[in-house]
């Protein structure tokens, strides 16, 4: 997978929003504000969150992913290699942000279909 599959997989997502706060090269997607996946400029990677801080420690274990450099410990680094880790990876990561919105903000969001 590449950087690009990975921001059209991203920009499929109901209200996702792509930019790049942390420089050229960095792109940033976030739902309603929050931030689901991140791809450094020169990351072996993709940044996303995971559900808590065991499931990250248990995917770093396996050799899955690594930790993802400046983000919380629930965040991991999933490489570029396994494009199916990468699509559930991200798939979960954009439920999870999305979940912890607010109802209101839920609701303006378009359907997750």
């Amino acid at each position: 997978m590449t950087r690009d599959d990975v921001n059209a997989l991203c920009a499929a997502f109901p209200g996702a929003e792509w930019s790049e706060p942390f420089g050229p090269g960095n792109d940033v997607w976030k739902v309603g504000g929050k931030i689901f996946a991140t791809l450094g400029a020169n990351a072996p990677g993709l940044s996303v969150k995971t559900p808590d801080i065991e499931t990250a420690t248990m995917l770093i274990d396996a050799g899955v992913g690594q930790k993802a450099p400046y983000y919380h410990r629930s965040w991991v680094m999933i490489p570029w290699a396994d494009d199916d880790e990468l699509t559930h990876r991200l798939n979960q990561s954009y439920d999870i942000i999305r979940g912890s919105l607010t109802k209101k903000a839920q609701t303006a969001l378009p359907p997750r279909g």
